[in-house]
């Protein structure tokens, strides 16, 4: 075989086993709408928190739904994280429809201190529970969602519990970068081995409930007030301290519209992207390495090789859709999607190099009206980092 082939061979099995890892991974993971509604025993308090920070468009339908949880011990706090639009007056008026409502106006933000961690730690503070539900200012919840949740953790002795959440995504081009997302999460981070292996660990913004002994005895969110990737190194932080993680689908029981069109991705992305390849151009280039030649080379092949190397990175192809159609399928979502697959790998790898290139040109991350310097951020990620 030629040079060419033999590469696409290696390509073709790399592939095939990523795919049927993820493909068999996943189902591995279980549903929380499985889980009976009514918690055993005496059903502990639960404190749901909420960081705001200019959510004018989102905070009101997602605190109704949390006002409308069906539990028997619950409280809701809303952190008002130095707004600037609407949310401070939706958070007001909600708050005297429903005086039961806990509302904390963060009005600075203290020196070495990321804006949604210390709201979410200012919260916990204030919070009352035996479980603390950090969630985000745009997650709609089904109302049996925590009463499920802490039936969860009762029965299988869980002191953190995440949730893959319901995705509302509607232009077919977000759908299949969604899917591809997820994909990639699961390929790397292995989600459904959390329950039983000491390695990995997995934390998801829109729903990381907490039991509150659990959380501060691991520091909380004052153990990692930098991380821009909180839900995750909150999810490593427990299982540095030897607690019991699991992870559940959310489906039905809870609903987050992450952005409404590929742009609003685009941007969004920005302050993640780069703490995602641990602040270095070369972690960054490996990774765009590796994407063009798994997933870009293989679609150009079609064109280009013949022979034997073309039947193998036809094979690679095929295996790539195969699973976007098994994850498609999963979320109810149209196979029309699929025109979009050959564009997916090009338009994640200029989210990345766009998002880490900013940030370097900007000497740190800019997150609504807070700049953040380069160095304090990759300082306490180095730090993070040692969290094991």
């Amino acid at each position: 075989m030629t040079s060419v082939a033999w590469f696409s061979l290696a390509v073709c099995i790399v592939v095939v086993a990523v795919s049927l890892d993820v493909a068999r991974g996943w189902r591995r993971i279980g549903e929380l709408r499985d889980t009976p509604a009514g918690v055993p025993g005496a059903a502990p308090a639960v404190s749901i928190v909420v960081a705001a920070l200019n959510e004018a468009d989102t905070i009101g339908p997602a605190l109704r739904s949390l006002l409308a949880i069906d539990y028997p011990h619950l409280e809701v706090i809303v952190v008002n994280d130095r707004s600037t639009d609407g949310t401070g007056d939706i958070i007001d008026a909600i708050a005297r429809e429903a005086p039961g409502l806990r509302v904390i106006r963060v009005a600075s933000l203290p020196a070495g201190w990321l804006g949604k961690n210390h709201a979410l730690q200012r919260g916990a503070q204030a919070a009352q529970g035996e479980y603390l539900l950090f969630t985000d200012a745009d997650a709609v919840f089904a109302p049996s969602a925590v009463a499920r949740a802490v039936g969860y953790c009762q029965e299988h002795r869980v002191d953190h519990l995440t949730l893959l959440f319901d995705l509302v995504a509607r232009p077919p081009l977000l759908r299949m970068l969604v899917v591809s997302f997820a994909a990639g999460f699961m390929a790397r981070f292995r989600p459904w081995k959390v329950r039983e292996s000491r390695r990995h660990h997995v934390g998801v913004g829109g729903f990381n409930l907490v039991r509150r002994s659990a959380y501060f005895t691991a520091g909380g969110h004052a153990a990692m007030p930098l991380a821009v990737l909180d839900d995750m190194m909150l999810g490593k932080l427990m299982k540095r301290h030897g607690f019991r993680q699991d992870l559940l689908f959310g489906s039905d029981m809870v609903r987050i519209e992450w952005y409404p069109d590929t742009p609003g991705l685009v941007r969004g992305l920005e302050k993640n992207i780069f703490a995602g390849f641990d602040y270095r151009l070369s972690q960054l280039a490996a990774v765009t390495v590796l994407v063009l030649a798994t997933r870009v080379w293989p679609w150009l092949a079609l064109f280009l090789a013949d022979g034997i190397a073309l039947a193998l990175n036809a094979a690679t192809v095929l295996a790539g859709l195969l699973l976007y159609v098994d994850l498609l399928r999963a979320r109810g979502w149209r196979l029309g999607c699929l025109v979009f697959a050959p564009l997916v790998p090009l338009v994640e790898l200029f989210i990345w190099w766009r998002g880490s290139m900013l940030t370097l040109l900007r000497g740190g991350v800019e997150w609504r009206g807070t700049r953040y310097p380069l160095r304090a951020l990759r300082a306490a990620h180095a730090a993070d980092g040692e969290i094991r």
